[in-house]
């Protein structure tokens, strides 16, 4: 379609009346101009790109700022080109101002600086989605548009003043937002921006300062919050830029995070890091579920991972006897107290296997001092040391290169070292810790693996910079051979060959980045902000994986108490003030905009029966639907019927580990259902989901998973 030529309105028959010229005029003009608008943008933004790509790389802070621009082109070019016209969301009319404002994804001008879209994370823009009957914010009237495949197929018009009545054709105010809640779903969670609702907008656009708690029960919009306050508050934050941290944002599931990949890209999102905790450690991908629930209790306890310190620290131990150090020039004493002053130069917090190579250097330069009267380069007795196998043993003893797999795989292997540790454990505890493969690991174990990973650092990445620093070292010696050949072989001694002589020249005709350098880990941090999605389940222990990864403490939690599978019986102030969040707000969303009347109301007894106080969100539409109950014999049957009468959307039957899924029809336990949602449930044998708190929880959570129908199935 060619916007500046084609209609951007492409309305059923059934909305011939709000096709009319009158009513839409103004927005086919407009129109035409953001489509010109952007046609030049992608046009400039292209020549841009390729200007930075092809200018020089330079180094050290030019390089990096030449990579942020191609960065930041490249995200807006494809932003640009990923949607076209429907960039647009809607436009709204204040009460003052006849002109329509236009919201978009993003700002747009044109050539000569007018603002053609308002970027929706602007306050200029809180409007639009904001304004209700009771506080209009200044607005006379607002238009939403729902766009089809790059046209607008529907729109309507909500209107705050009698002024407002003026012209409009869609009087329906909510009626066409409810009748889109319906809409089939698909494997990824569909496009909700123009339809954000005034107390969903009101906690995106919350500050970032502090632990912002989100509570809501299934429905509510809390991942549709939770994902679009991450690029909100990139964008109106100076203090969570890419540049100071950024963004990481934690979903409970891998099945979540690729139901949500689009989502932040679609809001020119592209640098907000997106994991599962599992992915915060090597040893996640392949970590089983504890099978002992004690043993799984034990470890969900912040207080064992208070247990890594003292572990490290066993093995940080200053040698208590002075040595002789024999280098290929003379012997040298080494005392007690120059081992304390090289234990010492380590800055407080460095990092384990970081700090090592720190005390090294420190004890070559201790003994460099000591030979200063023979002339030897440093580079020189490095070298020296390194073959001096007494030295070696001794420092290895003292400060010796730690892996944390082996740390906490000792923790579950020997009683003695788990008893120094972690004293306030009893015999009985310690005993039930220990494991015969060392190396099983659980997804408990995690948080202990990920304290001690931090508290280490990486050995490979020290082995490696050591190898680099190696490499760089060879290269400067090769190159000060090379010059001290051109000055043996100067005859007059004078102008750029005397520069020569000098040591800082030298090092700077040495070039450290053309060797590999090491690739942070990108998700060990630090971040300016955490966004946690279904943010109930979390362990004490777990909390501090997180809490390790944000030293400012700025948070956006997501969850509900009611779909803890493991319980959740303190307040949302008491459980985060425990982990060490003392600066807590509390939103609460509690109208359900995903699930029909008719399934809230079979699924609310469900968790009331185990949850009385449980904050059961109210639901604003019927589906007309009724909840239907039958036999497990009839699944075929009844998928294959919903197929044939439904050309789009997406099904999940829960509860059936034997049922493979279709391109249309997902198969998940209940667990992993969690944060998603589908056109129609089938829910297999519920009841053998479990007793008590868990199983009512997995029963409640998978009941409302469903947009349109909810069938439960038995086998007896």
């Amino acid at each position: 379609m060619n916007p500046l030529t084609t209609s951007a309105f492409d309305l059923p028959g059934r909305l011939a009346a709000k096709a009319d010229p009158a009513l839409i005029a103004g927005d086919e003009q407009h129109f035409a101009a953001i489509a010109e608008s952007l046609e030049h943008s992608i046009a400039d933004l292209s020549d841009r790109l390729a200007a930075a790509r092809k200018a020089p790389g330079g180094k050290g802070r030019q390089a990096m700022d030449r990579d942020l621009e191609v960065h930041r082109l490249t995200a807006r070019l494809r932003a640009l080109r990923r949607f076209g016209l429907d960039l647009c969301l809607g436009h709204m009319i204040g009460e003052d101002s006849p002109e329509p404002v236009y919201v978009g994804r993003l700002g747009l001008t044109d050539s000569e600086g007018r603002r053609l879209l308002l970027d929706w994370r602007s306050p200029a823009a809180e409007p639009f989605f904001g304004a209700t009957h009771a506080n209009p914010m200044g607005l006379a009237s607002r238009r939403r548009f729902r766009w089809t495949r790059g046209r607008i197929s529907d729109y309507w018009d909500e209107v705050f003043t009698s002024d407002g009545l003026v012209g409009h054709a869609a009087l329906d105010d909510q009626s066409a937002f409810i009748a889109s809640l319906g809409s089939n779903r698909s494997a990824r969670m569909r496009d909700v921006l123009g339809t954000i609702q005034a107390d969903q907008d009101a906690i995106i656009r919350a500050g970032s300062r502090g632990a912002l708690v989100v509570d809501g029960g299934p429905g509510t919009g809390k991942t549709v919050v939770a994902l679009h306050r991450s690029a909100y508050l990139l964008y109106s934050d100076p203090r969570l830029g890419h540049h100071r941290g950024g963004v990481l944002f934690i979903g409970p599931h891998q099945p979540y995070l690729a139901y949500v990949a689009d989502v932040l890209p679609s809001l020119g999102e592209e640098g907000v890091q997106t994991c599962t905790l599992r992915d915060l450690v090597t040893e996640g991908a392949g970590a089983a579920i504890e099978t002992d629930p004690e043993v799984a209790r034990l470890k969900s306890s912040a207080d064992l991972v208070k247990a890594i310190e003292p572990a490290v620290t066993f093995y940080e131990n200053a040698p208590t006897k002075g040595m002789t150090v024999t280098t290929h020039w003379s012997d040298v004493w080494l005392s007690v107290e120059d081992w304390a002053e090289a234990f010492e130069a380590p800055e407080p917090g460095t990092p384990h296997n970081d700090a090592r190579d720190q005390i090294w250097e420190e004890l070559v330069r201790i003994l460099a001092d000591k030979l200063a009267e023979d002339d030897i380069s440093v580079d020189l007795l490095r070298r020296s040391l390194l073959r001096n196998r007494e030295l070696l043993t001794t420092f290895n003893r003292a400060w010796p290169l730690i892996e944390a797999a082996d740390l906490v795989g000792d923790l579950w292997s020997v009683p003695a070292y788990l008893r120094k540790c972690a004293p306030w454990l009893s015999t009985d505890e310690i005993r039930r810790l220990q494991r015969a493969d060392a190396a099983a690991w659980t997804v408990s174990d995690l948080p202990l693996l990920d304290a001690a990973r931090q508290r280490l650092g990486d050995p490979e990445a020290a082995r490696r910079k050591r190898r680099h620093n190696a490499v760089v070292a060879a290269e400067r010696e090769r190159v000060s051979g090379v010059v001290d050949n051109l000055l043996d072989a100067d005859d007059d001694g004078e102008g750029v060959i005397m520069m020569l002589h000098g040591r800082d020249l030298r090092n700077a005709l040495v070039d450290e980045t053309a060797w590999p350098v090491i690739e942070p880990d990108q998700l060990a941090g630090p971040f300016a902000h955490i966004v946690v999605d279904e943010a109930q389940e979390l362990t004490d222990a777990e909390w501090q994986m997180l809490l390790l990864r944000c030293p400012s403490s700025s948070f956006t939690i997501v969850g509900d108490r009611a779909q803890a599978r493991h319980g959740f019986r303190e307040s949302w102030q008491e459980r985060l003030e425990r982990i060490g969040l003392d600066r807590v707000k509390l939103a609460s969303l509690t109208v359900n905009y995903r699930t029909p009347e008719e399934i809230m109301a079979e699924a609310e007894p469900v968790i009331r029966a185990v949850l009385p106080d449980a904050n059961v969100p109210t639901s604003i539409r019927k589906s007309e639907v009724p909840v239907v109950h039958g036999s497990a014999a009839d699944l075929g049957s009844i998928l294959d019927t919903w197929l044939a009468a439904h050309e789009d959307g997406i099904a999940c039957v829960i509860g059936d580990p034997t049922f493979e899924a279709t391109s249309r029809v997902r198969s998940l336990t209940p667990e992993l259902s969690k944060g998603l949602e589908f056109d129609l449930v089938v829910l297999v044998d519920p009841e053998a989901f479990g007793q008590g708190i868990e199983g009512a929880v997995d029963r409640y959570v998978a009941m409302t998973r469903a947009t349109q129908q909810l069938v439960i199935l038995t086998s007896s």
